[in-house]
Formats: structure tokens, sequence, C-alpha cells
């Protein structure tokens, strides 16, 4: 049995303590956002906040969520369900071409922007450097979280 908060609610899951966060999240708990992308903590894909805190779901156990605060893409959005700040700007960007790192890339974004609401664009380069996209969008994902920064 494992607890934790998930986008602020409660969840008390009966999985084994070594499953990956990632499996769990998608299986067990039906959390939006993080994908499997490499399976060895180098692409971003999956990545989620724990606490505030960039981490790769799949390259942790939910034993490490036990207690904690576990933020998904789906946590982010405004209290009326519709995208936040960092979301729109990713949208108003067109940063998505292919999508497969977006859920990834915003939560580092977000991670970022949280310790530093007004990065420079050098800083948001730095800060999103895990997280790598295939389909070469990184120049919008870095001017949507520019975008996003003016916003909050």
């Amino acid at each position: 049995m494992v607890a934790f908060r998930l986008n602020g609610e409660d969840v008390d899951l009966d999985v084994p303590n070594d499953s990956t966060l990632l499996y769990v999240l998608a299986f067990d708990a039906n959390a939006l956002g993080p994908k499997y992308g490499c399976g060895k903590s180098q692409c971003g894909s999956c990545t989620v906040l724990i606490d505030g805190d960039p981490v790769r779901s799949c390259d942790v156990t939910v034993s490490a969520a036990a207690g904690r605060q576990v933020t998904t893409l789906a946590g982010l959005r405004e209290a009326d369900g519709g995208p936040g700040p960092l979301q729109r700007a990713m949208i108003e960007e067109q940063a998505a071409q292919c999508g497969y790192c977006t859920a990834g890339a915003i939560m580092q974004a977000q991670a970022l922007l949280d310790r530093n609401p007004n990065p420079t664009e050098s800083e948001v380069r730095s800060g999103l450097n895990e997280i790598l996209c295939r389909c070469g969008s990184h120049n919008r994902i870095v001017r949507a979280v520019l975008r996003a920064a003016e916003e909050i």
C-alpha cells in the first residue's frame, strides 16, 4: 500500500513498492501526462514533480512518492479545468510539434519557473537541457516558457 497526494488529491494504492512511479501513475492512478520514452531516465518524457522537484518517473519507485506531493501535467490546470499559464503558452507558441516530450518539458519548465519566475533565455535553455526533443520544437518550447514567465 502506498499513499501520496496526486495533483492535490489523496491517493492510496495497493501496488508493489518496487513498481516504477511511471507505471503506477499510468496504470493504477490513471494520471495524464508522463509518457514512457527511454526507460533509462535520459529523455525526460516521464518527468513529474515530487514536492516541486522534477524527477524521472521511469527511474524511481512508487515508494519514493509515499507521503509526498506528486504533480503531473493534469495538476497544472486552472481551477476551472482549463490549461494553466505554461500550458497556454505552449499552445500559443505551437510548441508541440509531435507532442512526445511536451508533458515532460512542461513539468521541467514548471519546476524552473517555480524556482526562478523571471528566467533569461539562457536559463530556460539550461533548465530544459535534460529534455530530449526529437522533433526540433525546442526553440518554440523556450519561447513558450519565456511567454509563460511574463504572464505569471
